[in-house]
């Protein structure tokens, strides 16, 4: 059978990118098989190339959010390198850019001086704050955007606030930048015409901050850090199981409420009991309830506290570290994983999630630092003279 196009396949994204939020985006644009071609700085690369080396010597971070792309190394205060990005864009369908506030204009890159060449380009400037507005010049990383955000007041503990293990506010920025990017190839298959996409990762995250503002809405008490544990609802997050390991569970209803009490802790009666029979009276009386959970989980295994909350169709979890991760029987189950190459050899990747197998997800090299200058220059009919 003929395998059939990728959905991207003949779109070219130019990408003038670093950190995670604009790779992120741009590769899973590759990930639908466009091509992506990476404009990065001669000799050093994006700067998330050595955040690390954890990742058999690359960076962790840089595998993460890189496979499939071209890199072409320019030196952009170079006149002749300049001119070399200009006629790739005047070719190009999408450009992403998120550099420094005001540098992609000051450097003759913003969407009205691209328009007048490309009128097709579909132009997507990635920022902490936007482009106008108090903030408009503040850096912005992962860390900060969360922080103003107010993402860090409802983790962690109250004396303790802590932002997520991951780049959320990165990847929710990057995931908007991409989903954005698609709605401008359908719209400029009708009219004809680019556009300029603006992604804020302000915005962004304040986006995901839905619940807690509602929550918090007309002056009401917001909701206060609990950890791992659910800020209204309860029993619902970690406990500790009999072997000193933790299980994570959550009660939705009043049904699961009784079923837990039946099935799980052997207790009928606490089902009605006046302190805890409603969601309410649960999360307000949490201390209490927690002893009581407490005392009954120590005669059980983590393990046999998951098949016993399996039993009762009680939602739970085992809390994996990443090395548990790596080795996820679902995963494996499912064949999530595969392999790609890099600089350094082939390294495993997962698969992009919720594309139709259809799709045949790219899944192509990790480049090194100006891999392909040699073929993009010739292509253009330029002579190779940039590293």
């Amino acid at each position: 059978m003929q395998q059939q196009p990728r959905p991207l396949e003949g779109i070219t994204v130019v990408s003038i990118e670093h950190a995670i939020a604009a790779p992120f985006c741009t590769r899973q644009l590759a990930d639908l098989g466009a091509r992506v071609i990476k404009v990065e700085r001669p000799g050093t690369g994006d700067f998330a190339r050595a955040y690390d080396t954890r990742a058999r010597g690359m960076a962790s971070h840089f595998v993460w959010v890189n496979r499939s792309k071209e890199s072409l190394a320019l030196d952009l205060k170079d006149p002749r390198d300049h001119a070399v990005l200009l006629k790739l864009l005047d070719r190009a369908d999408v450009f992403v850019q998120n550099l420094a506030p005001g540098a992609a204009d000051r450097m003759g890159l913003g969407y009205e001086d691209l328009k007048a060449r490309n009128s097709r380009l579909i132009v997507c400037d990635i920022s902490g704050y936007g482009s106008d507005g108090p903030y408009r010049s503040k850096k912005a990383y992962d860390l900060l955007i969360q922080s103003e955000a107010g993402f860090l007041s409802v983790t962690g503990s109250e004396s303790d606030p802590a932002k997520a293990g991951c780049s959320i506010a990165d990847i929710s920025a990057g995931m908007y930048a991409y989903s954005s990017i698609l709605a401008a190839l359908l719209r400029r298959a009708t009219s004809g015409e680019g556009c300029r996409i603006e992604v804020s990762m302000l915005e962004c995250m304040v986006e995901w901050m839905s619940f807690p503002l509602y929550y918090a809405m007309d002056g009401a008490p917001a909701p206060v850090a609990a950890g791992a544990s659910h800020a209204s609802i309860y029993p619902y997050g970690p406990f500790r199981a009999g072997d000193n390991r933790t299980v994570m569970l959550g009660i939705q209803n009043e049904r699961e409420w009784g079923k837990f009490c039946e099935k799980v802790l052997e207790d009928p009666d606490l089902a009605h009991d006046v302190r805890f029979n409603t969601n309410s009276k649960r999360s307000a009386a949490r201390e209490q309830l927690a002893d009581i959970i407490l005392d009954a989980f120590t005669l059980y295994t983590a393990d046999e506290l998951a098949a016993r909350l399996d039993a009762a169709d009680i939602a739970n979890a085992v809390v994996r570290d990443m090395h548990q991760v790596w080795e996820h029987p679902q995963l494996k189950a499912r064949n999530r994983w595969t392999s790609v190459n890099t600089p350094v050899g082939p390294m495993p990747a997962l698969y992009p999630p919720a594309l139709p197998a259809e799709f045949r997800p790219r899944m192509d090299n990790i480049p090194d630092v100006g891999e392909h200058n040699a073929a993009i220059l010739a292509e253009l009919g330029e002579v190779v003279h940039v590293r």
